[in-house]
């Protein structure tokens, strides 16, 4: 190496100990790590105002090998302090601390979280990659003259981890000369020396290997030659001199090779290997050989002699345990559409999926685990495989094949078929190809723009299919858990309502009070929960917080709002109450020019989501309204008045008292 690299070893005293220091920058060493070419040293500490220091010492390594680590952080610490990084133009870094009047010692209150700083007379920023100058300016904000604050002010740059680790409040720092920072190093092949050009360590070629290109090309050429070198396994030593790399001996070593009791182990360079007898090894394989062939032949007749019989028993015991009794039941109390359905055999399905592979895993969930497949006539589905399930969610998977069957509509995911003769119970749907709404609403893809109108079109289509469920349905059906990840998209991006699993049907002059509360936190009727009454009104619910969803895109359940308004169903519902309905609106909206649909589908959003259920429209007008939006532009409804809203109400079936 170079004297880039040169370590001096110092004593300030006769009787103290050594420190290192790098000659080329005159910064103490800490720690030095090969491996991630990092070099931990003493930062000096600049402070403005703070008695018993001495001057400030700024850091310049320009030209040299170093620079500081992006894992670092600038801090500045003070009443009323701005602090600013200086001599890094056109860059600007720097951040304000403030004073607390109720709280001037402490920017924390306990614990590693909060220790960090956050504005409260303690503040920190990111600094600019490869930064190689350190300089700060300190200045007062506000009114320094404030009797009872403390006017001295210091800024650092440390390691990012010490400071969250160490760092309890300011004054913890104003004492502190020097604290941790976190250098990178890099080597160019500029700096071999003068005869080496060919030296196998330096430009890591075997028994080394070049890891990666440092800097990349985010940098200024200053950093795009240099390289970062390791031992290859089976080698030790510093990668970074003229045969630093020796071979390790595994042999040697108990914990470092393994060799069966026939072998032995023989190290070469950077591994070992094991060699055998070969005339043991042939007569332990002759002899293995011969007894599994006799103990395989062994098991096919007795699997030949037994195979007829347990399949049969298998078959019937599986097809009990997994309802086909209580499904019987069902089909001879049907009106016979369920005899639609397919009955898939075991061997057919594990086919479709491959043995159920893991890579053709589609979603999970509370209920089971969905594959993608394709059945022998080339349709492409998804098998719902259930957990294995007591008797009570045993009954949770006929209902859903039940209901799936009586159900025929566009919009919901259509039932191709089940399989009882399986240890859990499976069912066959029609394959979705593009995710759920969740995704698309939450995770943001620059490719593809989820615009208003496909928005509204969704909803619309949504609630099209609950309507049809709760009211034109043979028998009504409320879905109980509507959410957004159970929306599924289609190739065109149509709609398809899923996930039946907790869905019952219910006589028209029947309501269902269920024993535990079902449901998604964040969609569920708090009117439900409470009373454990599930209506057609509680759908209602779920599906107002399905268009909160749409017009915010935001989750329905977000710790970064503030504990009242963590539900996004309130939060929306005060804005609404605010008139701020333009503040929650998701940006990719804002330049649709939509502002009158918007409005009206927030308006009806907020009905929706009514605490009172009786007061909540039904999903028919539900559906009915946001069809009209989307032929009025909405305009009509975005002006439309609560007493024309109750006359549509008198004029509809009398369906939000029917419960469940």
């Amino acid at each position: 190496m170079n004297s880039w690299f040169s370590v001096d070893c110092n004593k300030t005293t006769a009787d103290s100990p050594s420190r290192a220091f790098l000659s080329s920058i005159n910064m103490e060493v800490l720690e030095i790590s090969l491996e991630g070419s990092l070099v931990r040293v003493n930062s000096p500490v600049i402070s403005s105002g703070c008695s018993g220091r001495g001057s400030n010492i700024a850091i310049n390594m320009t030209g040299s090998r170093f620079a500081f680590s992006s894992s670092n952080s600038f801090a500045a610490m003070g009443c009323n302090n701005r602090a600013s990084l200086t001599q890094i133009k056109p860059e600007i870094v720097g951040c304000t601390s403030t004073c607390d009047a109720n709280n001037l010692t402490s920017s924390s209150t306990g614990g590693k979280g909060s220790c960090y700083c956050s504005g409260n007379n303690c503040c920190q920023t990111t600094i600019p990659s490869n930064l190689q100058v350190f300089n700060a300016s300190l200045e007062t904000t506000g009114y320094p003259n404030d009797q009872g604050r403390n006017q001295c002010k210091v800024a650092f740059i440390a390691e990012r981890e010490w400071l969250l680790d160490n760092i309890k409040s300011p004054e913890a720092v104003q004492h502190l000369q020097h604290v941790p920072a976190i250098l990178n190093w890099f080597v160019y092949n500029d700096d071999i020396p003068e005869g080496e050009e060919n030296s196998d360590a330096m430009k890591c070629s075997p028994p080394l290997r070049l890891i990666t290109s440092r800097w990349g090309l985010s940098t200024v050429t200053l950093y795009s030659n240099s390289i970062t070198c390791s031992c290859n396994p089976g080698y030790n030593g510093n990668p970074y001199l003229l045969d630093g790399c020796t071979d390790i001996d595994q042999c040697k070593i108990p914990k470092e090779n393994w060799c069966p009791g026939m072998t032995r182990c023989v190290n070469v360079p950077g591994m070992y290997k094991c060699e055998l007898d070969k005339a043991k090894i042939t007569f332990l394989i002759l002899g293995a050989a011969a007894g599994f062939l006799l103990l395989l032949f062994g098991i096919w007749r007795l699997y030949k002699l037994v195979r007829k019989r347990k399949n049969i028993e298998l078959k019937k015991n599986c097809f009990k345990r997994n309802g086909g009794l209580l499904l019987q039941q069902q089909l001879s109390s049907s009106d016979g559409s369920i005899q639609k359905t397919k009955i898939f055999t075991s061997k057919e399905l594990e086919k479709a999926t491959d043995g159920f592979n893991d890579n053709r895993i589609l979603g999970q969930g509370g209920q089971g685990t969905v594959y993608k497949g394709m059945v022998a006539d080339g349709r492409i589905v998804a098998v719902k495989k259930s957990k294995l399930v007591d008797e009570e969610q045993l009954e949770e998977f006929i209902n859903e094949v039940v209901i799936l069957s009586q159900v025929n509509h566009r919009n919901v995911v259509k039932l191709l078929g089940c399989c009882l003769e399986t240890e859990v119970p499976l069912l066959v749907y029609e394959f979705i190809p593009n995710g759920n709404l969740f995704e698309y609403i939450h995770d943001h893809k620059e490719e593809f723009e989820f615009s208003w109108e496909m928005r509204l079109r969704i909803a619309t289509e949504v609630a099209g299919a609950l309507s049809y469920l709760h009211s034109a349905a043979s028998i009504p059906i409320y879905h109980r858990d509507i959410k957004s990840t159970n929306i599924l998209l289609d190739e065109k991006f149509k709609a398809k309502v899923s996930d039946f699993g907790t869905s019952r049907s219910i006589a028209i002059d029947q309501t269902h009070l269920t024993t535990h509360v079902q449901g998604t936190f964040g969609y569920l009727d708090p009117e439900y929960f409470q009373s454990s009454q599930f209506t057609a009104k509680s759908d209602v619910y779920s599906f107002g917080v399905v268009l909160a969803e749409l017009l915010s895109g935001q989750k329905p359940i977000s710790y970064e709002r503030s504990e009242e308004r963590r539900s996004l169903a309130i939060h929306f519902i005060l804005l609404m109450e605010e008139n701020r309905i333009l503040d929650i609106l998701d940006e990719r909206l804002v330049e649709q020019d939509r502002e009158e649909q918007v409005i009206a589908v927030a308006n009806l959003a907020r009905k929706c989501l009514n605490l009172n259920g009786r007061n909540r429209p039904t999903m028919r007008e539900v559906a009915i309204e946001l069809e009209q939006i989307r032929l009025s532009k909405g305009a009509l409804h975005a002006q439309q008045s609560s007493k024309e809203l109750e006359n549509i109400r008198d004029e509809a079936p009398n369906l939000w008292e029917i419960y469940c």
